[in-house]
């Protein structure tokens, strides 16, 4: 749900400088693209900006992770961020439904530590196993809990909290709080923070799974 950031090298979805703005220009229009097709999947019409980016990547602890699940990629800002954040042997795996984001994903970020996967969230469990991924140490979710299904909400709440490591990170960054309500009951009290530059201004909750 996000845009490209200058300075990302080549081949984590960046273009050369002199192309750097086409490329914003072409994943802000693909992005709006995703939400005239499907709202109730892409539930915004502007891509994530930067600072929401590394907020995301300080919350859900990236520079020390090793197996990264990033839930609705959409056009690959985020993904690029999360990739850049990783250590050189990390993996990330990143779970698209729309199957256009999922075609730009593969032609826009070549980096061979990103795994894409085209189908639902609810699938965490049996894309990490195709993949031979251990539990991961974070995942990174934008996809829209308020306008989805409750039942599907619920079952990928449920999905997140079975893989994720313990002491591993699930972190949500969504316009309105239902997330909320869908992973408490699964993971406990979130730790809550706004992210005030962004268009919408968004919520940022991070959970992390305690040992049992």
């Amino acid at each position: 749900m996000n845009e490209p950031r200058a300075g990302r090298p080549i081949g984590q979805g960046t273009l050369p400088n002199g192309n750097l703005a086409i490329g914003q220009l072409r994943d802000s229009f693909e992005f709006l693209r995703g939400f005239v097709r499907n709202p109730a999947q892409v539930g915004s019409v502007v891509p994530s900006s930067r600072w929401l980016e590394q907020r995301l990547v300080r919350q859900a602890g990236i520079r020390e992770a090793r197996t990264v699940v990033e839930l609705g990629p959409g056009t690959g800002g985020t993904t690029a961020a999360l990739l850049q954040a990783m250590p050189g042997p990390a993996r990330l795996l990143a779970i698209e439904l729309d199957p256009d984001f999922h075609q730009h994903l593969r032609a826009s970020l070549p980096d061979p530590r990103l795994l894409l996967e085209l189908g639902s969230a609810e699938r965490i469990a049996d894309c990490l196993a195709a993949h031979h991924l251990p539990a991961p140490d974070a995942i990174v979710s934008g996809i829209p809990f308020s306008t989805m299904p409750p039942e599907v909400s619920d079952r990928i709440a449920a999905a997140v909290a079975r893989v994720l490591r313990p002491g591993g990170r699930f972190v949500a960054y969504q316009v309105r709080a239902h997330v909320a309500g869908f992973v408490t009951p699964y993971l406990g009290e979130p730790d809550k923070q706004w992210e005030m530059v962004n268009v919408p201004p968004v919520r940022v909750f991070t959970w992390v799974k305690q040992p049992h």
